[in-house]
């Protein structure tokens, strides 16, 4: 059975840091990527970060290039988001999800692109 979950939102002050982890279990996750999406209230979901299966090719939105960081630990299926510097628009809930494609060289922005997604954990930035 596939999980992925969430941890690590909370409270924090603007121009605080954070660390998300995203832990995938029940399949064969190494060799696909995995990507970081953002939903705010009254919003739709957005794109914030994805790595490839090699750990190789990163991409960011552009809203949060500089300040986020993301990476993975393969013994373990684990995607971390390090999240430095911020802002209250940074407020949302954060879902991990796994790109639908195994092995996909060009990383893909759009939700649609991915499966597995899990329960979201909640970032409130915020003094």
């Amino acid at each position: 059975q596939v999980q992925v979950v969430e941890s690590g939102g909370r409270l924090v002050r603007p121009g605080g840091s954070l660390s998300l982890s995203c832990a995938a279990s029940g399949g064969p996750f190494s060799s696909y990527g995995m990507g970081w999406f953002r939903q705010a209230p009254g919003k739709e979901r957005t794109f914030v970060a994805a790595i490839s299966w090699t750990g190789g090719n990163i991409i960011y939105a552009d809203s949060v290039k500089g300040r986020f960081t993301i990476s993975r630990i393969f013994y373990n299926n684990t995607v971390n988001l390090q999240m430095n510097s911020l802002k209250p628009e940074d407020t949302a809930v954060y879902y991990c999800a796994v790109d639908r494609r195994p092995r996909r060289v060009s990383l893909v922005r759009t939700a649609d692109e991915y499966d597995f997604w899990g329960q979201g954990t909640q970032v409130t930035v915020s003094s």
